[in-house]
C-alpha cells in the first residue's frame, strides 16, 4: 500500500491522528469532517495515498469505484435520506487543501450553499 509519511490523511488511515469514523475498511476510510460546510458532512479517502484525481490511473479505478458506490448507503446511514451531495476537488485551482484524494458527502436540511 503506497502511503505519504507526512500526509494528514495517510496519518488519519494510519491511525496516529483521531478521527470521528464513518466507515472503514481495508481500503476505504470515511470520517466526518471538522469544519462542516452542511449539517451532514464527512470525507471518504483510499487508504492508499493518491493526490489527487489529477495524479490517479486505471490502477486506481477499483478503489474509485467503490468509493462511489459506498457513498449512498453511508449518506443514508448519516441521514441523507433526502439526498446528498459528492465533492471531489482536485489541484489547488479546483480548491484541494489536502494532497490526498479524498471524496466530501455533504447533505441534510437545508439551508446550505447551493452549487
Amino acid at each position: 500500500m503506497n502511503v505519504s509519511a507526512d500526509c494528514l490523511f495517510c496519518r488519519i488511515a494510519r491511525g496516529e491522528i483521531p478521527s470521528r469514523k464513518v466507515h472503514e475498511d481495508a481500503e476505504v476510510l470515511a470520517f466526518h469532517d471538522i469544519h462542516p460546510a452542511a449539517p451532514v458532512h464527512f470525507l471518504m479517502i483510499p487508504k492508499s495515498h493518491v493526490d489527487s484525481l489529477l495524479t490517479s490511473g486505471s490502477e486506481h479505478e477499483a478503489v474509485l469505484g467503490k468509493m462511489v458506490a459506498l457513498a449512498p448507503r453511508l449518506a443514508q446511514e448519516q441521514g441523507c435520506g433526502n439526498g446528498f451531495r459528492l465533492v471531489i476537488n482536485n489541484g489547488p485551482d479546483g480548491g484541494q487543501e489536502v494532497n490526498h484524494l479524498h471524496i466530501h458527502i455533504m447533505g441534510g436540511p437545508r439551508p446550505w450553499k447551493r452549487m
